[in-house]
């Protein structure tokens, strides 16, 4: 996993603009009847607000165990209930099958390889009840963004600089003080690909979080994805 410890003190200031996928998120967790997991839980960012909504117990998991730590301080802060465990979501393990499991904010895109992506999401459709769900978002590669970015220093949300290799589909995040976060891209029939090794389908395909249709100007997959009956 590509993620510098050091990014998750800044963490807060990244992702203050990400504000558009909790009440989808939320909604979903609505929906759910049964156990609702997070992966790659981060702060609680949107597990926070989804116990919130839900007055249920999120299951949240994250390989960071600084961002663990600002979690736990946040959820005790809201008085929600938030299960936290440091691991691997390549290596997802539940008590129970979920009912919803989902993982915002591009957090798949932390996971270097195919293999890597396959195991976790055959890991998800194995945790999932017959009726589950399994919901994320990734961006959809533009190269006319990428070739403007790439190298750039940018002062906002904090002073950093982007750093795109194309051949290995990876993109490096770079904060001023060092601190590194590494995302590699898929594109839409990769991530059509993984669900359908991983014996799940696609129940929608958003182009953003108002659930609108994706289409050849989207740049952001939403989806939503259900276990093959």
């Amino acid at each position: 996993m590509s993620w510098d410890e050091g990014f998750a003190a800044r963490y807060d200031e990244w992702s203050a603009a990400m504000t558009d996928d909790v009440a989808f998120y939320v909604e979903l967790a609505r929906e759910a009847d049964g156990p609702l997991v997070e992966l790659a839980v981060g702060n609680g960012r949107v597990a926070i607000p989804v116990a919130q909504a839900t007055g249920r117990r999120v299951v949240g998991i994250d390989s960071s165990p600084a961002m663990l730590e600002q979690a736990r301080a946040r959820a005790a802060e809201a008085g929600v209930e938030l299960e936290l465990h440091e691991g691997d979501m390549r290596d997802l393990a539940l008590d129970e099958p979920a009912a919803l499991i989902y993982c915002p904010f591009r957090a798949l895109l932390h996971l270097p390889t195919w293999a890597d992506r396959r195991r976790t999401f055959e890991r998800v459709a194995t945790s999932l009840r017959p009726d589950g769900r399994f919901a994320w978002n990734a961006f959809a590669f533009d190269h006319r963004i990428a070739a403007a970015l790439d190298g750039e220093h940018q002062d906002e949300p904090m002073p950093h600089t982007i750093r795109y290799a194309v051949g290995d589909n990876r993109v490096d995040i770079i904060l001023d003080d060092g601190a590194t976060s590494s995302l590699w891209w898929a594109t839409k029939n990769e991530w059509l690909g993984l669900l359908d090794v991983a014996g799940l389908e696609v129940e929608a395909l958003y182009g953003g979080f108002d659930r609108e249709p994706f289409g050849d100007e989207s740049r952001e997959y939403v989806f939503v994805a259900a276990r093959c009956t």
